[in-house]
């Protein structure tokens, strides 16, 4: 199956954050792909520093719930408080797609129900995987992310050392 997460961190070394989130990943699943790292505006709660933010594709046969445990756990084990929403975090880990699956529970919603609204989310994920198709709306993720609002705060980087 393949999975959409977005990664992103605003603490500490941003970029060693992120490279450290797909080590740790890499380890239980296979990363088919990552994108370039972006510089993002914050979105959410009060004054915080940037965001360095990334779209990866995985390919997985757990399901949602057990993928949803394990991404909590590297949080967990990477320092960050999952007791404060929106505040600046070492990391973020959020399952965009999985499949064409739509499901909605109290831990989890598929397809994020948010991502249709978040630059930080559509450009990275339009650069890995443009003809995916949201599973709800039927939009492609190229034409999301062309029309979605913010764009131009999403300013593309460069690769992470030793990933595709």
């Amino acid at each position: 199956m393949e999975v959409y997460l977005s990664l992103g961190s605003n603490l500490g070394d941003r970029r060693a954050n992120l490279k450290e989130a797909l080590r740790l990943l890499g380890e239980s699943l296979e990363v088919a792909s990552v994108s370039l790292v972006y510089d993002t505006e914050p979105v959410g709660v009060g004054e915080q520093p940037r965001f360095l933010n990334l779209m990866c594709c995985i390919n997985t046969d757990i399901g949602p719930m057990q993928l949803l445990s394990l991404i909590k756990g590297i949080e967990s084990s990477m320092g960050r408080d999952l007791s404060l929403r929106n505040a600046p975090r070492v990391i973020d880990i959020d399952i965009i797609l999985y499949g064409d699956t739509i499901m909605k529970s109290p831990e989890l919603i598929i397809p994020h129900p948010r991502m249709r609204e978040r630059a930080f989310v559509l450009v990275p994920f339009a650069e890995i995987a443009p003809e995916v198709v949201h599973p709800i709306t039927g939009e492609r993720i190229d034409d999301l992310a062309t029309r979605v609002e913010g764009r131009d705060g999403v300013v593309k980087k460069r690769r992470l050392e030793g990933n595709r």
